[in-house]
């Protein structure tokens, strides 16, 4: 048996037709386009909240902010059902984050200690990651 014909041998039927391509093969339209776009916007508001309301009320305020995290990214992965809709919000979340982290000339720095900052940032992006590679839900 030569090498191409072993190929084929593995080979399973074609694809069907009739099937919509999802995740980074499906079409861009302006609904979709729309949508991420308000997720990213989403993002950095829960970024900009999370990191006053973390420094605010330490061990509650940092839960409260990895939830709210957590459920802005889940909930865009179940609304568009795809890898973007979760990581569009955590693009915005990461911005608003990284901005407010660079402080003022006059040295204001908007984090509290450094250890509620660790785990936000930590958190954050292990939500992120950890719902962008959720297995696709059953519809």
């Amino acid at each position: 048996m030569s090498g191409s014909s072993r190929a084929r041998a593995g080979r399973t039927e074609a694809p069907k037709k009739g099937i919509p391509a999802t995740g980074m093969a499906a079409p861009l339209n302006p609904g979709r386009i729309a949508a991420l776009f308000g997720l990213v916007v989403a993002g950095v508001l829960v970024g900009i909240a999370g990191a006053l309301v973390q420094s605010a009320w330490f061990p509650g305020g940092l839960v409260l902010a990895l939830a709210a995290a957590a459920g802005l990214f889940y909930g865009g992965r179940t609304l568009t059902g795809t890898q973007p809709g979760a990581m569009a919000p955590a693009a915005g979340w990461l911005i608003s984050v990284i901005f407010l982290l660079s402080g003022r000339p006059e040295g204001d720095y908007v984090f509290g200690d450094a250890l509620g900052l660790a785990f936000f940032m930590l958190g954050g992006m292990a939500l992120a990651v950890i719902c962008a590679t959720l297995p696709r839900s059953p519809r």
